[in-house]
């Protein structure tokens, strides 16, 4: 393990961050619908905080866990702007390894 760290050290930082971000897109989004259901409006996490989640790498385990928990999945700005915001990553992903690669 640490040897491919080693030989992929861009790689192995880009998978960590990933993997933070998500962890925590996954808190946030539980622990908004936890405080939801005790209707304490005051507590609750900002869409825009939930978005901007998203945008910086989180969007991929937050939009799973919003249809597991049945989460905002009324709100075309959560079921059509997350997938929107996936793709564009996942574009921007594939170009950054491509032109470091070339």
């Amino acid at each position: 393990m640490l040897s491919l760290i080693k030989a992929y050290p861009i790689e192995s930082i880009v998978i960590a961050y990933f993997l933070i971000i998500s962890l925590v897109s996954v808190i946030v989004c539980i622990y908004d619908k936890k405080i939801s259901k005790k209707n304490k409006v005051e507590l609750r996490v900002p869409e825009k905080n939930l978005l901007l989640l998203s945008a910086f790498g989180g969007g991929v385990a937050m939009y799973i866990t919003m249809l597991l928990i049945r989460h905002k999945t009324k709100h075309k700005k959560f079921m059509i702007g997350i997938p929107l915001i996936i793709i564009l990553q996942i574009s921007l992903v594939i170009a950054v390894f491509y032109l470091l690669n070339k």
